[in-house]
């Protein structure tokens, strides 16, 4: 007995020594080893930028971040930014950093099937978010680490993640555990470091609003003070960064909007949509129908269009233009063979169970689905509004801020659209 207590002891020990070993590694800065900035990136000047996740384009007057209004008088607001379609958080985020339409860098919706790998990429499942097969294009920090500037992500879609070959050269593991003053000294940190090894671009992820937004809806208290919130924690890190005296450009932008839906009351997956023919992966704002049996494709489509009731229905091929999102976009074959897009305030529920009262993933022209743009520091002019203009165009902007070269042929943005945000 007293050899099996022991043993048992023992097991008790290794086990939460493992436990302990998991949860180190997941909050602890991941470093690549022998990374050094080059003599000319030494010279440049540096970017952080802020991902605020569902940062509506009227949240920051609407619930008044005083420190965001401030800095954008200094700098640049824009009137909103458009998000890509779909309006949801890992396509757009990963729009805003590869410059691509989300047909074009392969990240189509949160959920969807690829049928060459004959699997579901979905943001819960780890091994799949962290397998480079899923993502096309060059994120900003693979542009910048290729021309040896070093780069750091405290959170970013895709920035665990080794696209070609590449990842920061400082980044985490997303989880929350770890505490916002944490964060904030970490920023401070990575731009303490010395010239050879200091990061000239830093992302910077922050879900408060979306979360508050998602469970209590966008014009509930709890999102105001998720606002205020965030509004203190931007502050804090401008506050910190400017001590160090160092020619520091802040980017704040968001991924999409977020809109009041009828949560109590979904809509199911449409009677004329036979499970036996098309799968069909879980979604809110939109369905994706990819074929099993792709002669069911047309009378599917059909019938469709006849119950349509509260949404509307595509064959891929003849997705509205502004989408980006049809069969010659669809580089990557990811796209559903039919998509059915919900028509506010409606929204699906495949299980027919009620949801969380607010909600994103429409069409992104709809004011309620606009995001957040402001910028400011040494790069930008002073007091300047602008019109609203689409996700994809950051990329060239803060390539340029930071003399990094590329193609404009290889991506969507275009710099002439936020060149003249610049002095």
């Amino acid at each position: 007995m007293k050899i099996f207590n022991t043993i048992k002891s023992i097991i008790l020990v290794l086990l939460v020594f493992i436990a302990g070993e998991v949860v180190a590694q997941d909050t602890t800065q991941q470093i690549v080893p022998g990374s050094f900035n080059s003599d000319a990136a030494q010279k440049k000047p540096y970017v952080i930028m802020f991902s605020i996740d569902g940062l509506r384009a009227d949240f920051v007057d609407k619930y008044n971040a005083t420190a965001l209004q401030a800095y954008g008088k200094n700098g640049i607001v824009a009137d909103y930014m458009t998000s890509s379609f779909p309006s949801l958080t890992f396509p757009n985020h990963y729009s805003i950093v590869t410059g691509l339409y989300p047909a074009h860098h392969g990240l189509v919706d949160n959920t969807f099937f690829d049928e060459k790998a004959n699997a579901t990429y979905t943001m819960a499942n780890k091994k799949i978010v962290a397998d480079p097969y899923w993502y096309g294009g060059t994120p900003l920090w693979v542009l910048a680490e290729k021309q040896q500037m070093l780069t750091a992500s405290f959170y970013w879609v895709a920035s665990e993640t080794p696209i070609l070959n590449t990842t920061p050269s400082y980044y985490y593991y997303y989880n929350d555990k770890i505490k916002i003053e944490k964060r904030i000294n970490q920023i401070k940190e990575w731009l303490s470091l010395p010239e050879k090894t200091r990061p000239h671009l830093i992302t910077f992820y922050m879900p408060d609003v979306d979360d508050a937004a998602h469970n209590y809806g966008p014009d509930s208290k709890q999102a105001e003070a998720a606002v205020q919130y965030i509004d203190n924690v931007i502050q804090q890190i401008n506050t910190a960064v400017s001590s160090l005296h160092l020619p520091v450009n802040f980017i704040l932008v968001s991924d999409h909007g977020m809109a009041l839906v009828n949560s109590q009351t979904p809509m199911r997956l449409p009677k004329a949509v036979d499970p036996t023919k098309f799968y069909v992966p879980s979604g809110s704002a939109l369905l994706q129908l990819y074929a099993k049996d792709i002669s069911a494709i047309q009378s599917t489509y059909q019938a469709l269009q006849k119950e349509a009731n509260g949404y509307d229905v595509y064959l891929k091929e003849n997705m509205p233009k502004a989408y980006h999102y049809n069969t010659l976009d669809d580089k990557y074959n990811r796209i559903g063979d039919i998509v059915l897009v919900a028509k506010l305030p409606n929204t699906f529920s495949l299980s027919g169970r009620p949801s969380s009262p607010g909600k994103h993933g429409y069409d992104p022209r709809l004011p309620e689905m606009r995001a957040s743009f402001r910028a400011w520091g040494p790069a930008f002019k002073s007091g300047k509004k602008i019109h609203g203009f689409e996700n994809i165009h950051v990329y060239p902007l803060v390539a340029k801020i930071l003399g990094l070269t590329f193609n404009e042929k290889t991506i969507d943005g275009r710099l002439s659209v936020l060149k003249h945000t610049l002095k």
